[in-house]
């Protein structure tokens, strides 16, 4: 079918949120090595989470900008990669406060459908395991298409970087790998849907 071969080759657009203020955040790194191993077809820009205001429903009308041009850039994203670290077992503040305002209002949740990926990296053991689970558990509220498998959780990071910040873990290279090309077919999948609803 020609309309599914095209479909196949079309760009995919992801938009990277990494959930740290922190300027040489490991989870940045991550994500910037994400962006050296994606599959050809893929695209992944980062979306900093600098400027969006603590979530207030008082200050909710209308939307803070910084907040609605979040949802604008995932809203029109083909997909959603989340770089997350883990601080007292769960996620961030800046994180679970830039979700807070995506499912705010409910009508205006750009996560509904999305197809999301998780990845995470740790100076500790358990690379992000339990960060990751209550990242699921937020996105499951906002009804986000997230990928079970493969689970990317990078533990003892800063052995695993060379002086440039690579990734330079075989199995976590591999592993980043899967998930971004699990992340492409999922895209192409729906729009495959699409289509066929369509026609």
């Amino acid at each position: 079918m020609r309309g599914v071969q095209r479909i196949e080759e079309e760009p995919v657009r992801v938009l990277g949120i990494v959930g740290s203020l922190r300027r040489e955040s490991y989870n940045r790194k991550l994500l910037q090595a994400a962006q050296r191993l994606a599959p050809a077809n893929m695209q992944i820009v980062e979306a900093r989470l600098e400027g969006i205001p603590l979530f207030n429903p008082d200050r909710g009308i209308p939307v803070p900008t910084a907040v609605q041009r979040l949802k604008e850039r995932i809203r029109t994203a083909d997909a959603v990669l989340i770089a997350t670290p883990e601080y007292n077992y769960s996620i961030p503040g800046v994180l679970k406060n830039a979700l807070d305002w995506m499912s705010y209002p409910p009508a205006e949740n750009p996560f509904d459908g999305k197809p999301v990926g998780l990845i995470g990296a740790t100076t500790g053991n358990f690379g992000t395991l339990r960060a990751q689970l209550h990242l699921r558990q937020i996105l499951a509220y906002l009804n986000a298409d997230v990928l079970t498998r493969p689970e990317v959780l990078v533990a003892r990071v800063g052995e695993k970087l060379d002086p440039n910040g690579h990734i330079t873990d075989p199995v976590a290279q591999e592993l980043l790998q899967q998930l971004l090309q699990a992340l492409s077919r999922r895209v192409v999948e729906r729009r495959v849907l699409r289509l066929l609803h369509a026609c």
